[in-house]
């Protein structure tokens, strides 16, 4: 045990849940910010300004979605040069075998493939055949074998909270927003758990409010410590900045919690906001304004199926209202009353420098 426990360790390949639940899927969704995302952005302002260049762009950049995922996978896992070139094959091949569950079986698939080239990488003196062999040959098969069955359960367990929503948007409308959103400051990847399990629609749109709620909240109620370049990296960037000082203390956590626990059921039940761009989308929040660009996609596309006719003014006060008002709002409202009770003390929500 101890001779494999040393090769493994040599090999640097640590079987951990922070490893793969958390710098692997954290780089999943960079992967897919950097080809679905980014793709969709271009092609959206690409045929709003019926520009042919960027559709063009934004529609290679969706197709690399497979490959992009897996390389930023396998980046995460230390993939030597080999195995890390041999993996767009592996994320190409599961994200077409496994349909709209594509973003779950790359990552899984890629995970296993990935180390598998690992293992091997280095070892024989035919190294150039041998490791991409190895690790091409472990991903395709596994994406012939269970990627349509991967695909199969997450599109399954997605259509079911979809479902769900739509037969209960009030309380699922809370738990989507306030579950996601707490998955977005948590240092996992809410973005690449919605892409994984296609949350679209009205469940889409709650988790679209909940990430709000974390970024606008945290960004407005420590505006007093962090200033205006703490309202942007929070408000645009990431809620996760706060982690540490949720350690230290978790009350911080209440006001933003609170304020996805009020903005999911309006998003659902009032203004009936919904994502239909990419799901992905729904688990960035206002992060580069990913989430509301998605909806704003979405709808584009319902008039292009002929499922809307016009975006509406209460589209868009609805939009602004769940994404920036309510939030930062009620946030504020309850880290007040934190403050005046005194359980947020000073500095409690200041940005490390």
């Amino acid at each position: 045990m101890t001779a494999l426990n040393t090769y493994l360790e040599r090999k640097d390949v640590s079987i951990s849940a922070h490893r793969y639940g958390i710098d692997a899927m954290s780089a999943m969704a960079q992967g897919l910010f950097a080809s679905l995302l980014i793709g969709t952005i271009l092609a959206t302002a690409g045929s709003q300004l019926h520009i042919d260049l960027l559709v063009q762009a934004g529609d290679f950049a969706k197709s690399a979605a497979g490959a992009a995922m897996a390389v930023s996978i396998g980046y995460a896992l230390h993939a030597p040069q080999l195995v890390l070139f041999s993996l767009i094959a592996v994320g190409t091949a599961a994200n077409a075998l496994a349909g709209a569950g594509g973003p779950l079986a790359v990552y899984l698939i890629t995970i296993v493939a990935c180390e598998l080239g690992k293992l091997v990488s280095k070892e024989t003196k035919v190294d150039i055949i041998v490791t991409p062999a190895v690790t091409i040959l472990a991903g395709i098969i596994l994406s012939v074998l269970i990627a349509p069955s991967i695909g199969a359960a997450a599109s399954s367990l997605g259509n079911l909270i979809i479902w769900a929503t739509e037969q209960r948007p009030f309380l699922m409308g809370i738990v989507v927003s306030v579950v996601v959103g707490i998955a977005l400051t948590l240092p996992i990847s809410s973005a690449a758990i919605c892409a994984a399990l296609g949350l679209t629609g009205l469940a889409g749109g709650a988790a679209v409010a909940g990430c709000c709620a974390q970024m606008m909240g945290f960004a407005v109620m420590s505006f007093r410590e962090n200033g205006i370049g703490g309202l942007f990296a929070q408000g645009l960037g990431t809620s996760m900045l706060q982690m540490p000082n949720i350690i230290r203390n978790p009350r911080t956590w209440f006001p933003p919690i609170i304020a996805s626990a009020i903005t999911g059921p309006i998003a659902t039940c009032v203004f009936r906001m919904q994502m239909n761009g990419p799901a992905v989308s729904s688990g960035m929040g206002t992060c580069g304004l990913v989430g509301q660009i998605g909806v704003y996609t979405g709808w584009l596309n319902e008039i292009a199926a002929g499922t809307r006719t016009a975006i509406t003014a209460f589209d868009w006060t609805g939009l602004l209202m769940i994404c920036f008002i309510l939030p930062s709002v009620i946030a504020w409202a309850v880290c007040a009353l934190e403050r005046k009770a005194g359980w947020i003390g000073e500095n409690d929500l200041k940005l490390p420098e």
